[in-house]
């Protein structure tokens, strides 16, 4: 019996796999045209931005060693046939693999990703399972502070953090990456906004199932209204909240660029900030591919998750019918 929910998730992963190829070699082919379509000579920003900087020999034996001078369309296969091996490329300013400039600050940004989804997890499922077929102007009060979070700015609240709590309070610092105390603001920032909108629609989703007749019955039963959301109810609202917070997920690291610059964090945050600065185009296609990929993961996983949630949506072997 429990072999049932892996076979149907490994043949989600496989179906999943060959779409994520696709995907891939999709973001590939944009990062190239954006490589080759940007504003500005590649060869001006590696000699450092000034379009008089560097010799006539000099320009030619840099356009040499990227392959510049090469027509595009073998440009295009060497820049894919590099991907496939895992090599992004050299960054124009920092003369290194990007490969090794996003690992190094990615272990941060991981961190920071990481706290944020417990944080809003735990915001909305405090919020959603207290307050889900309550009175009205408990439930009311609840959602407007929640509407209020959500449409926040993230750089507005940060700074409001930062006034409250490091410039006033003086309980958090105002910057860096020093110890867990560092790690709050910026992890509230991100919880914040995006924990309020997973608590609004999983609240939804609780008050639709606690009309479900199995309700009815788990109160009958003598269930108190607490457990009845909690034990009962959650489940059969879980389905419209993984969605919501598989977007979620996938949004933390596009959150992180405003968040890491603000409380001035290391991370993949500051490196696409700089990247796009400085022109430097190899960085920014691999922050593209960074992104791909934790989109086609997440994803991936949201769809297993279904299967786990709701058995109905492991559909049935052909020729069988038996559930899968």
């Amino acid at each position: 019996m429990r072999r049932i929910p892996l076979r149907a998730a490994g043949r989600l992963v496989l179906n999943r796999a060959a779409g994520a190829a696709l995907v891939l070699w999709g973001a590939a082919s944009l990062g190239f045209l954006a490589l080759h379509l940007v504003p500005g000579d590649p060869v001006t920003v590696l000699l450092g931005g000034s379009v008089t900087t560097g010799s006539a020999a000099v320009r030619a034996e840099i356009t040499r060693e990227f392959g510049l001078d090469r027509p595009p369309a073998t440009q295009y296969l060497t820049f894919l046939g590099h991907l496939a091996r895992g090599d992004l490329g050299l960054s124009y300013q920092q003369q290194q693999p990007v490969g090794r400039i996003i690992g190094e600050q990615f272990g941060s940004t991981a961190v920071l990703a990481s706290l944020a989804l417990a944080l809003i997890l735990a915001i909305a499922l405090v919020s959603a399972v207290s307050t889900a077929g309550r009175r009205r102007p408990v439930r009311g009060t609840v959602s407007g502070v929640e509407l209020v979070a959500f449409s926040t700015p993230a750089f507005w609240l940060g700074i409001l953090l930062l006034t409250v709590f490091s410039f006033r309070l003086q309980v958090f610092p105002v910057a860096g990456d020093e110890g867990w105390r560092s790690l709050v603001l910026p992890a509230l920032t991100l919880a914040v906004p995006f924990g309020s909108l997973l608590s609004q629609v999983l609240r939804e989703g609780v008050e639709a199932a606690l009309d479900q007749p199995f309700a009815l019955t788990a109160r009958s039963r003598g269930v108190g209204p607490l457990a009845v959301r909690a034990r009962h109810a959650l489940r059969h609202a879980l389905i419209p909240a993984v969605t919501i917070g598989g977007w979620l997920v996938g949004g933390l690291l596009g959150g992180t660029v405003l968040v890491e610059t603000v409380f001035a964090r290391p991370g993949i945050g500051r490196v696409a900030v700089e990247a796009v600065n400085s022109h430097d185009i190899p960085v920014v296609v691999g922050l593209i591919m960074l992104s791909a990929t934790v989109y086609l993961v997440v994803n991936t996983l949201v769809d297993v998750l279904y299967l786990l949630i709701d058995p109905r949506l492991r559909g049935a072997r052909p020729g069988t019918g038996v559930t899968a």
